[in-house]
Order: structure tokens, then C-alpha cells, then sequence
């Protein structure tokens, strides 16, 4: 908790009360430096100490000195993250590696598979070390499955089925990470192109998407498409949509009418409902075969910002698109990826293109 003085020191500016010595500076610069993440340790008297980890999930103790740090990346210890959490978005992926931007400072970091963090500061370091670490693993399955969470969700939601998918099938699962919150859905398909152009250039794709992750889906194909890139398009042999909002979201629509709502659905979220008729205009059909799984809850179930039968969040009505395959599930909108029916569809559909053997 900050404190300050009632009196005034001889010699002693009025803004300079209650501001840590030159050598209190020095030495939080030297902690960060090390990569340790802990300057509310030295400026406890300045401000509420909280966790390391969560600390460096918004990206606090790492960025000053930044613009100083060569390309080898700033000083680092190889400390455990919680992977992204809203705050980082993935640029590139590699064997499970990962390069990530921060949506609020803009510096970047390099995870490893069990999201240790092995070099912080510019993208080209992370690159490098990226290229150097990386680049020894084995060579994993040549079919990439990659899955992308929804709005105020993280890659964690999506984690059950990409192993289940890797489990069952020769397959590589990619669990994209993004700030949904943190951008808007433009930002969020540029770097999902990212990731999918780091991707192996021989290996197919299928993609499957929760809620807002089909619209980042939809959005990257309609990039593609603008770009006359046939080759990324020719690769992408399958499409599952879990809870899709294909025609806009009634309940972003009513919450829009908030004010608090973009500050904290961010731009994405407002783009799925008060904006929904001027960006839709961006998004395209998938022209593989595609499937949508839409949650149906009893009829006593009824949410009033949805208006309709649907899984409490998406009406039924809303996740529909011409030349799909269509399957109906009796499950809500949050559980849809973990749900043991909706597991066995997509397997399914990535294997055989219909959502039952």
C-alpha cells in the first residue's frame, strides 16, 4: 500500500516523496535483470506485493530496460508461466514451443512445452533461441489439428481434446493461445495466420474452434482468400465448429448496450454483436467439409439474452451456416469441448468427414 509523508524534508521536491532512492531503482532493475520477476519485493513500500507468476502473466517486471536489451534477449531464469491467460498472444509455434507477444506491453517471450520460459525481450531473440531449441525435437505427425479457445477463455480450455486427439489418432494437436479480450478478431486471425504459416509446409490441417475461435477460423480463411493464397487453403482438409456464433451473438448484442462491456469483452466482443453486420463482410465459409456441433439445453433452461433454444450462450439458429454437417448435443456452451459425445463427433469428422463412423 503506498504511503506518504504529511511534511516536507529540507531539500526534498514534493513529487519526489514517497518515490524509492536511486539505489532502491538500481537494484529492482538488477532483480529484473535476472530475470526474477520480483520488484514488488523491492518496492514494498510502494506497492502491494502479489505472485511472480501471476505478475509475469501481465507482463509486470519484465519490460523496463527493454529497449535497451540486444538481440540475445534480456537476462533470464527459466521460470514457470501460466502459458497466456488473456495476456499473450502465440506468433509462433513450433514441437510445442511457443513465441508469444504480450497484448499490453508488446514484448515478447519464448515458452517451452510445459510453458517454462526460456528467453524474454525482442521477437528476434526469441526466434533465435527458438531455432536453437526447437528445431532438435523429433519430427512429430505430419496431420496438425489446431484448436482455438472462445472469448474469456484460454488454449487450457482445449487442452483435454488435443490430447485426446493426439491419444487416439497419428495426429499433432496445436492448441492456439490468444488475448480474446485483449484485441480485436482481426488482430487475433493475423496471428493465428502466423502460427499457421510456421507450421511444417507438407502437413494438412484441420481446425477446430470453440465459440469465437470459429469466427478467428472464418476470418483467417476469408484473409486467405483475399491474399489468393490457395496453397494454405488446399491444406486445410476439415473444419469442426463447437458452439459457432456464425450469424452474431444476441446476447454480445444486449450486453453492447453496456458501456463496461468493451472494456471487458475487448473489441472481439463487440464485434460479435453491435458490429456483427459490418464485419461479417470478412469471414468466409469453409470450402472443405465442415461440421457445426450446437449445444441444445432443455427448454426450461432459457436464457433471456439469447432469446432462443440454444446452449445458454449461442441460440441454435446463430451457429448455423449452409453446407455443413449439423449435430445436436444436449450440453451448454462452456462444456461443450469436454464433453465425451462432442469428443467422439470430431474425431470423427476429422477422420471420416461425417460426425459418426
Amino acid at each position: 500500500m503506498r504511503t506518504t509523508d504529511t511534511g516536507r524534508r529540507p531539500g526534498v521536491r514534493a513529487c519526489d516523496i514517497g518515490r524509492p532512492s536511486r539505489a532502491v531503482r538500481l537494484l529492482a532493475w538488477a532483480a529484473v535483470a535476472a530475470g526474477l520477476g520480483c520488484t514488488a519485493a523491492v518496492f514494498h513500500t510502494t506497492r502491494s506485493e502479489e505472485p511472480r507468476v501471476a505478475e509475469q502473466e501481465r507482463g509486470e517486471g519484465e519490460i523496463e530496460g527493454q529497449e535497451t536489451a540486444d538481440e540475445e534477449g534480456l537476462l533470464n531464469l527459466r521460470l514457470p508461466t501460466f502459458g497466456g491467460k488473456q495476456f499473450w498472444t502465440d506468433h509462433c509455434w513450433r514441437n510445442g514451443w511457443r513465441v508469444q507477444q504480450n497484448a499490453v506491453t508488446s514484448h515478447w517471450r519464448l515458452l517451452d512445452p510445459n510453458n517454462i520460459r526460456y528467453c524474454w525481450g525482442s521477437r528476434k531473440a526469441c526466434e533465435r533461441m527458438l531455432s536453437e531449441q526447437a528445431g532438435t525435437l523429433a519430427e512429430k505427425p505430419p496431420h496438425h489439428v489446431v484448436l482455438l479457445h472462445g472469448l474469456f477463455r484460454s488454449s487450457g480450455s482445449m487442452q483435454a481434446l488435443g490430447e485426446l486427439l493426439e491419444e487416439q489418432k497419428p495426429w499433432r494437436s496445436v492448441c492456439f493461445e490468444y488475448a480474446s479480450t485483449r484485441a480485436s478478431i482481426t488482430e487475433h486471425a493475423a496471428a493465428f495466420r502466423e502460427v499457421i504459416d510456421g507450421l511444417p509446409p507438407n502437413a494438412t490441417l484441420s481446425f477446430v474452434g470453440h465459440s469465437m475461435g470459429n469466427i478467428v477460423v472464418r476470418h483467417a480463411l476469408g484473409d486467405w482468400e483475399a491474399a489468393g493464397d490457395h496453397a494454405t487453403i488446399s491444406r486445410v482438409k476439415s473444419v469442426v465448429m463447437l458452439g459457432p456464433p456464425n450469424n452474431g451473438a444476441a446476447i454480445a448484442r444486449q450486453l453492447s448496450k453496456v458501456p463496461p462491456y468493451e472494456w471487458i469483452a475487448g473489441k472481439g466482443g463487440v464485434e460479435l454483436g453491435a458490429e456483427w453486420e459490418a464485419f461479417e463482410a470478412k469471414l468466409a465459409t469453409p470450402t472443405c467439409p465442415f461440421g457445426i456441433i450446437a449445444g441444445r439445453l432443455p427448454d426450461v433452461v432459457y436464457n433471456p439474452l439469447v432469446g432462443d433454444v440454444g446452449d445458454f450462450v449461442v441460440s441454435v439458429d446463430e451457429t448455423k451456416l449452409p453446407g455443413a454437417a449439423f449435430l445436436e448435443v444436449s450440453q451448454g456452451h462452456s462444456f461443450l469441448m469436454d464433453d465425451a459425445a462432442v469428443q467422439e463427433a470430431v474425431v470423427n469428422f476429422i477422420d471420416h468427414e461425417r460426425f459418426t463412423e
